[in-house]
């Protein structure tokens, strides 16, 4: 695509620019290269570099990375996994990800570092230009308040830093996570009636690493005390397991407690075999914030869209966010190619604006049912009840497991499918 002239004679840098080059931006500037518009992708750190996850990307993460033409065999690096191993007091229930035509039917683990310098490094083989250590510090925007570019500094690796420098598109991602400062230079706040989360993690070597389940503790004992949020572990097949925990923000300890104590706390209980037990042996432990049921909104205007993390797009039902980073990123990236072979004006704009439409639609329902089982699980008699009760009848998880995994068919499928598909339809999206 040739540039588009500005009114004072200078042309666009890129058609589009990406901020940030997570699973969400890196997804994004993928499948755009892929239909040979001129992408920018704009990360304000170097790769490799560290993000707070729990590394395990279910069969929905899967699906995307297939998609992107990624090899995801172990011979490439990934530890695969055959589904969930719920914990619950004394209860143990291993559930397989289920059997489906829309999904493959495993998952994958893999280090953040390593699995988002993989994700930019193949959208830059794709065409994108992946710009590194370049801080972006906030929007160009023209006379009517369209975004259409953005400010700019680079930092070198021995901390000095590069002038101010603008860089225009005719559309610009935002793709820059919770904090998305480049949403929040617009007046794109996030939502205080939608969900947040809060994640803590480290990394201990451990017996389990080659554990081809992914675990997740729904009650967490410190004693006889229940501590809040639930846990997780994940090998990682290096010698290591992902250890952490998350907390809503609908718990009365939200905020309130000291996470990474906390996660200790309940480590110290685990067997000493699993080689959790001593703090000092594990990985500093770091957290996240976990953005959830479309926390910031519009999703689209004035030129800017927001991808994964910085719309607000973590599933509300489980935490997982990869997912739909890179789902959001795909259907952005859909709209934007649509909007660009169309002329400036009322017509890019009514492509543009399919990109809300096409999330509404995809998880609209869904995310409003999941705000509604948020609230729910906020009250821990709540959550150990049904934990306790629900672990004694596997059929009703293997159930539960498609509805907080979003990973049913989308049509057809057997009673179950079709009741989720029911569900999701006759809620109301907002």
């Amino acid at each position: 695509m040739t540039p588009t002239p500005w009114a004072d004679g200078r042309d666009d840098d890129a058609d589009v620019i990406v901020v940030g080059a997570g699973p969400a931006g890196a997804t994004t500037a993928f499948h755009l290269a892929q239909s040979g518009l001129d992408v920018l992708l704009v990360e304000k750190t170097a790769f490799p570099r560290e993000k707070v996850c729990g590394d395990g990307l279910t069969p929905r993460a899967v699906r995307q990375l297939v998609a992107m033409g990624i090899d995801t065999s172990p011979e490439a690096g990934w530890l695969r996994n055959h589904g969930l191993r719920i914990v619950a007091g004394p209860h143990r229930l291993q559930l397989p990800w289920p059997d489906l035509t829309a999904y493959p039917s495993y998952g994958l683990v893999r280090r953040r570092a390593d699995f988002d310098q993989m994700l930019a490094q193949h959208a830059e083989k794709a065409g994108a230009r992946l710009m590194e250590r370049t801080s972006v510090t906030g929007p160009v925007t023209g006379a009517s308040g369209r975004v259409a570019g953005v400010l700019a500094r680079t930092t070198a690796p021995d901390g000095s830093r590069g002038p101010q420098v603008s860089l225009r598109a005719p559309v610009v991602i935002a793709a820059d996570g919770n904090s998305s400062r480049l949403s929040l230079a617009v007046g794109r706040r996030r939502r205080e009636d939608r969900p947040m989360g809060v994640a803590v993690r480290t990394y201990f070597p451990s017996t389990r690493t080659h554990d081809d389940w992914l675990e997740s503790w729904l009650e967490l004992w410190d004693g006889d005390r229940l501590l809040p949020g639930y846990g997780w572990i994940f090998g990682m097949g290096d010698g290591t397991s992902n250890v952490g925990l998350g907390i809503l923000d609908t718990s009365a300890a939200f905020g309130n407690v000291d996470y990474k104590d906390l996660l200790h706390r309940w480590l110290a209980a685990t067997p000493p075999e699993w080689g959790f037990g001593d703090p000092s042996a594990g990985e500093p432990v770091r957290g996240a914030a976990l953005p959830m049921g479309f926390n910031r909104q519009p999703h689209y205007a004035d030129g800017l869209l927001l991808v994964g993390d910085s719309g607000g797009m973590v599933n509300p039902f489980n935490g997982e966010g990869i997912a739909y980073a890179m789902e959001s990123g795909a259907l952005a990236a859909e709209a934007v190619t649509q909007a660009l072979a169309r002329p400036a004006g009322p017509q890019r704009e009514r492509a543009l604006a399919a990109y809300p439409t096409a999330l509404k639609e995809a998880w609209g329902g869904y995310y409003t049912l999941g705000r509604a089982f948020v609230k729910l699980i906020g009250n821990p008699t709540v959550m150990r009840v049904a934990a306790q009760r629900g672990l004694g009848h596997p059929r009703l998880m293997g159930v539960t497991l498609k509805l907080l995994a979003n990973l049913h068919e989308p049509t057809g499928g057997d009673v179950t499918d079709r009741a989720i598909q029911a569900l999701r339809s006759i809620v109301p999206a907002a």
